[in-house]
């Protein structure tokens, strides 16, 4: 069995008066795709800032190879819902960005973004600028940075909220070939039930505020999947289910 990286136990978060986050536990092994999905407004955002320490649980803890979260030590990489790109820096420049600020040799930066720009196509765009890019390129760009530091521990916020259908299953294939390759652990919010059945091994559904966690499913489907497949649609009216009637 794998071995646990992330492990919260009875994490809540409060602002001022209002109960955010409510007594939520749970695993994460590593290598793991767990996709979180829950209503808007429930508390996923504010789950993943508490991991990278923006914000402080109010009581639990939050461990990493069963110490506290140390940004320091932890290699950990976040891909926000918003592009976060650097407009000033070329493709290249944005890729090696994470690296530099690890202070990392310059012949290992080289390879290491030559690597991950052939992984997601943008090899011919490396000395373009942000603004000179597609929706598609520019998310491609903001994976690549992600992966180029090689994290433990990938996090990424409704990253595709904002493509269309088509865009976003080109993407999302691009996603799950990467983590395949590296082995990082992804901890993946989204507000998209199919896109949850299409990318994790496990999904966990959260309640309303203050939030818990309703359910834990398995999704054991092979990959790729098919999404119109009688198994898919399963899965996806389990999820549906769990979220509709609170």
């Amino acid at each position: 069995m794998s071995e646990t990286i992330v492990k919260v136990n009875h994490m809540t978060k409060k602002f001022g008066d209002l109960l955010v986050l409510d007594d939520v536990s749970f695993d994460v092994k590593k290598g793991e795709f767990l996709c979180i999905v829950g209503p808007t407004g429930c508390g996923k955002t504010t789950f993943l800032n508490c991991i990278t320490k923006l914000y402080e649980p109010t009581a639990g803890e939050i461990l990493i190879n069963d110490k506290p979260v140390n940004l320091k030590e932890d290699n950990i990489a976040y891909i926000f819902q918003e592009y976060s790109t650097m407009s000033w820096l070329t493709v290249e420049q944005n890729v090696a960005f994470g690296l530099e600020i690890k202070k990392k040799p310059k012949d290992f930066i080289k390879q290491e973004v030559d690597e991950v720009l052939e992984m997601v196509g943008l090899t011919k765009y490396r000395d373009y600028y942000p603004s000179e890019l597609s929706t598609s390129m520019l998310q491609r760009v903001v994976i690549a940075r992600a992966f180029a530091v090689k994290p433990q521990l990938l996090l990424m916020d409704e990253p595709y909220g904002q493509l269309d259908v088509e865009l976003r299953f080109r993407l999302e294939d691009e996603l799950l070939n990467l983590w395949r390759k590296t082995g990082t652990t992804v901890i993946f919010i989204t507000h998209n039930i199919e896109e949850a059945v299409y990318l994790s091994q496990n999904i966990l559904v959260l309640t309303n505020k203050p939030t818990t966690i309703k359910a834990k499913l398995e999704n054991d489907l092979p990959f790729p999947r098919n999404v119109t497949s009688p198994e898919f649609i399963d899965i996806r009216s389990k999820v549906t289910d769990l979220i509709k009637w609170w």
